[in-house]
């Protein structure tokens, strides 16, 4: 019997794909763009994958405000911030692009609206498709850039390679969020909604956790429940270094905002810690401005110590370990 002839390797062509770095997202069981003669979930597509699982833990970061993205994006229900586009992005709009809006939340979680006028109101509490949220949110910004006006963003699965937050945003512009009481900001005129709209709209407003933001002291939030009221600051300090200096403040008996507050711990979101302090019912945004402003000088001086924490500063932070949580 003769031989039987030798299966020859599939030859690249020198005009695929591969030849210029670039391999576009195909189906799972499609052939690999690449020209390797695989299916592309067994060869590129594997790349691919375990670059949409990777893990960002600060997606913010490098951008104006981090904290206050972080706060926006975890505690605060109804907030609005100017964006500022980078040169250049707004030249790939569909039309004109009076201005770009990040909402802390839009109608039915939409990523994102290209409202009539061509303006874009960008969702920050969406779900997130990949382990890079600033990755997600670039995405859904690019793609409501390339929307027609009138039409709200659909959900869709980021490609790895696209850009980021950090690539289309304007990293001189300021970061300054007006927190809202409702969700009258979904609607270009909220006097107008009827119906179902309308109907949507009062929900939203009746489950809003009343929320304030400090004046006197960065990324700081009040907020207001039934039983009690709480502050939740978001700090940028690195978390063991944070935490030592709040077992420092805990064990000496001056971690409070004031009368009657009381530390109770603090959580994880995306990358920062968030010190956590209950409140009196009777206490205001406005009441815990000047106690707040002194506790941040209290915390810099703190922070400044190098000495080695003593019994009572390790249990102190033994106890504010053991009471933290880690919301992503």
């Amino acid at each position: 019997m003769g031989k039987k002839a030798a299966k020859k390797a599939p030859q690249r062509s020198q005009s695929t794909p591969a030849a210029t770095g670039e391999i576009p997202v195909v189906g799972a069981r499609e052939n690999c763009p690449c020209g390797s003669g695989r299916r592309y979930k067994a060869c590129h597509g594997r790349e691919a994958s375990h670059a949409v699982q990777e893990l960002v833990h600060r997606p913010f970061e490098g951008l104006p405000g981090e904290a206050d993205w972080v706060a926006l994006r975890e505690l605060v229900p109804a907030a609005t911030v100017p964006l500022t586009l980078a040169a250049g992005v707004a030249g790939t709009a569909a039309g004109e692009v009076p201005s770009v809006t990040l909402a802390t939340v839009l109608p039915l979680a939409w990523p994102a609206l290209r409202r009539q006028d061509g303006s874009i109101l960008l969702g920050l509490q969406t779900q997130s498709s990949s382990g890079d949220l600033s990755r997600d949110l670039a995405d859904a910004l690019e793609l409501a850039l390339a929307t027609e006006p009138g039409t709200p963003v659909p959900a869709r699965r980021t490609v790895p390679s696209g850009r980021r937050l950090q690539d289309l945003l304007d990293a001189s512009a300021a970061f300054e969020p007006i927190v809202h009481t409702g969700f009258e900001f979904w609607l270009e005129d909220a006097e107008t909604a009827t119906g179902e709209v309308a109907a949507s709209l009062e929900r939203a407003n009746a489950s809003a956790i009343p929320t304030e933001k400090l004046t006197g002291v960065d990324s700081a939030y009040w907020c207001g429940t039934p039983d009690k009221n709480h502050l939740r600051w978001v700090m940028t300090v690195p978390e063991e270094q944070l935490l030592d200096a709040l077992a420092r403040l805990t064990a000496a008996e001056r971690s409070a905002i004031g009368p009657d507050t009381r530390l109770v711990g603090s959580f994880r979101a995306h990358g920062l810690t968030v010190p956590v302090w209950d409140l009196p019912l009777g206490m205001t945004a406005t009441d815990c401005e000047k106690p707040a402003a002194e506790f941040a000088e209290r915390l810099a001086a703190t922070l400044a110590d190098p000495a080695p924490l003593t019994a009572d500063e390790r249990r102190a932070r033994a106890n504010l370990v053991n009471r933290q949580v880690t919301l992503n």
